[in-house]
């Protein structure tokens, strides 16, 4: 189902402009009755600017005056042939074409400077690849011997607070792993092939 761009805008424009009921309102814009009451009362949002639907192109005076006088009756939104906006896909950032270049030294400047963070977590700060990252800190890359450190936070690659996140979590990752790795020693196994000590006869 289809709800308006803006749900709670229209939410709260329909409850100060018309006579809709609550349930009528929450079903129209995708939320709960309870939400719808509580934009009404103010309890939540209270500083939200309503945004007209009819102004918009989804809703018709007459679909509103039509719900109006049954409150039985369900909104239909209007149709359009205006292309619904669609989330950014998740995936590698941006990088512009001038500073691709420097991807190497960037990655080079995170392994020498906090060699604790993994080689995915490096990667996604400057927007490589794993295998890449591997190759620099193996010293098997092809620019080795060339490759200079370049911070990546002077070149925007990434922020501060992007690599502070990011070493904040390499240690909780190595704390996790020492914990694992702490073992209690075993006590040693009793030789089977000992004989056991024989008790005097009285």
């Amino acid at each position: 189902m289809t709800f308006p761009l803006m749900p709670k805008a229209t939410a709260a424009w329909l409850v100060d402009n018309t006579a809709l009921t609550f349930d009528q309102i929450a079903e129209f814009c995708g939320l709960h009755p309870l939400e719808v009451q509580a934009l009404a009362d103010g309890d939540v949002n209270s500083g939200i600017m309503g945004t007209s639907p009819i102004l918009s192109g989804e809703l018709t005076t007459e679909e509103l005056a039509r719900c109006e006088k049954n409150t039985n009756a369900k909104l239909k939104m209007c149709k359009t042939d205006l292309p619904k906006p669609r989330a950014r896909s998740k995936g590698p950032r941006y990088t512009p074409v001038t500073k691709r270049a420097e991807k190497p030294g960037a990655v080079l400047f995170l392994i020498k400077k906090y060699p604790e963070l993994a080689d995915v977590q490096v990667a996604r700060l400057v927007g490589s690849t794993k295998p890449t990252v591997d190759a620099i800190r193996n010293k098997t890359h092809a620019s080795s011997s060339s490759l200079k450190p370049v911070d990546p936070i002077s070149i925007g690659l990434c922020t501060n607070d992007e690599i502070n996140k990011a070493i904040k979590k390499a240690q909780r990752r190595t704390e996790r792993l020492s914990k694992t790795t702490e073992t209690v020693t075993p006590e040693p196994e009793q030789n089977k092939d000992e004989t056991p000590p024989q008790t005097a006869s009285a």
